[in-house]
């Protein structure tokens, strides 16, 4: 066992950097740029039971910092994703962690029931989206719907299940606890933060959305913070994110209480940023003789 690998429910990875759904794709895009075989993981685009559009553009605006999307979880749906890209992901020495979005709680359980005996290694159940059925209050801002989504996903998964927390909520431990008690494996966080831009030269939302999810280098302090109160408020292992750009950033995460980060928005201004990553922890953990990365996980109290 390496002094880099971490485990996450029983899944060994070679080291604890993946990449964050939706902004990697499937991986297949970034192949040419980035040594998939070097990363802990690969977490694919969020897929849900039948094609999803995603929204009206324009679906992308810049912010200092930052940027804001509201791409709208746009996906090909389960049929295509199977027969295309996960053979394609099977071809690497990489953990294959497949994103799942829906908007009823059946949606995400005929998603999780037919990944079932298909070759990948965890599931990441996106919270963020809106419950068509509850009157659009997305699943993770309402810790009974939380707890019960987790529930009945847990029944139908044969893999170990990661729930992805939203940060637009009064308080993050409230949420997690009820993922822990609905039977999460794993906890994963920050989603994105709820933004807003304007133009002032067309007068109107930068964003046919209106509203988007900010991501990038400014909700790095966010994201740190709730990872550090998750990670002190449950037993469950949580894979950090939020605004990593580095390998310091990253050791942030790690020290607050993450066994695992994953790297989003940084990837579209600098592709190889998760191999960059891999190679900076290791070096850290080299010159400060750090015997194994498991040492400091969660060492900052």
């Amino acid at each position: 066992m390496s002094k880099m690998s971490v485990t996450l429910a029983g899944v060994e990875l070679k080291n604890p950097v993946m990449t964050a759904s939706g902004t990697f794709g499937s991986g297949e895009e970034y192949s040419e740029f980035v040594d998939l075989n070097r990363l802990g993981a690969v977490v694919t685009k969020g897929v849900a039971n039948v094609p999803w559009p995603g929204n009206q553009t324009p679906r992308i605006a810049e912010t200092p910092s930052g940027m804001l999307n509201a791409i709208g979880l746009q996906n090909p749906g389960i049929d295509v994703f199977c027969e295309r890209d996960i053979p394609f992901l099977k071809q690497y020495d990489t953990k294959i962690i497949v994103n799942v979005c829906g908007k009823t709680t059946e949606d995400y359980c005929q998603v999780v029931e037919r990944l079932g005996n298909e070759p990948v290694d965890m599931l990441e159940i996106n919270v963020s989206c809106p419950n068509v059925k509850e009157g659009g209050i997305a699943f993770g801002q309402d810790p009974k719907a939380l707890e019960a989504i987790t529930k009945e996903v847990k029944k139908y998964a044969k893999q170990p299940v990661i729930m992805k927390l939203s940060p637009n909520v009064t308080d993050i431990t409230e949420m997690a606890r009820a993922a822990e008690a609905g039977g999460a494996d794993v906890l994963s966080l920050i989603n994105t933060i709820t933004g807003m831009k304007i133009d002032i030269n067309r007068r109107t939302f930068a964003l046919a959305n209106k509203t988007g999810g900010m991501s990038g280098p400014a909700v790095k302090p966010v994201a740190v913070r709730m990872v550090y109160q998750v990670a002190n408020a449950v037993s469950l292992p949580i894979i950090g994110m939020g605004g990593i750009s580095s390998a310091e950033d990253a050791l942030e995460f790690i020290m607050a209480g993450a066994t695992a980060v994953s790297v989003g928005t940084a990837n579209f201004f600098e592709p190889r940023t998760t191999e960059r990553v891999v190679d900076g922890i290791a070096n850290f953990l080299e010159r400060q003789k750090i015997e194994n990365i498991r040492d400091i996980i969660g060492i900052v109290k």
